[in-house]
């Protein structure tokens, strides 16, 4: 009799305890990188690339709890991701999408009020799909010049604030303008640089989980 009470009351610490070893405030999300050939790892081993280091460090701090997916596509401009999103969004489900996208877009000149309502489009898709939203800002070259420069940059402050969605204000800080961090052609991030650029992602990425 003795020892049938002191099963049932160390039944309930071992509840208790295993429930102390789940880490509490989050639960397993599915992370969608919705991107351009920075994300999609153009130029080096896709093992190299910032989202994959991102899956490895998420499974560092939460083991086997979160994954990553990589949409991203080489070349990708904010219409193209717009046309695709909601394949994407039905198929994975993601909870949270981050939007790294506009960079081709000035690249090829076009007109920031066209950049900005894809923009727009992707952050409503994705809201509508029940997912957080994390954007990524681009800057141009300063050989666009000043008005284009700041029309576009201007861009991701403004979706961030109507739709209420964090804003990465510059995705390329600490790389862009770094000979020794960019390939060749003075426009992708080398494998050295993938690093900083999961530094700068991470914490706004961490703060939606």
């Amino acid at each position: 009799m003795k020892d049938r009470v002191q099963k049932t009351r160390v039944l309930p610490c071992l509840i208790l305890w295993s429930i102390c070893l789940i880490p509490f405030g989050v639960s397993a999300k599915t992370i969608m990188i919705v991107g351009d050939s920075l994300s999609a790892g153009y130029g080096i081993q896709p093992q190299q690339g910032w989202v994959n280091l991102l899956q490895k460090r998420l499974d560092q701090h939460y083991p086997k709890q979160h994954k990553v997916v990589n949409a991203s596509m080489s070349g990708e401009t904010t219409s193209g991701a717009v046309a695709r999103l909601p394949k994407l969004l039905q198929t994975h489900r993601p909870d949270i999408v981050v939007i790294e996208l506009g960079g081709n877009d000035g690249l090829r000149g076009q007109p920031p009020q066209m950049i900005q309502k894809n923009l727009a489009n992707l952050v409503q898709q994705s809201q509508k799909a029940q997912a957080k939203v994390i954007v990524f800002g681009m800057k141009m070259p300063p050989n666009y010049g000043q008005a284009y420069g700041k029309a576009f940059e201007n861009n991701y402050k403004v979706i961030s604030q109507q739709y209420k969605v964090k804003l990465l204000p510059f995705f390329m800080q600490g790389v862009a303008g770094h000979k020794s961090l960019m390939q060749q052609d003075q426009i992708h991030p080398n494998a050295k640089a993938q690093t900083i650029l999961l530094n700068n992602a991470y914490p706004y990425i961490q703060s939606a989980l």
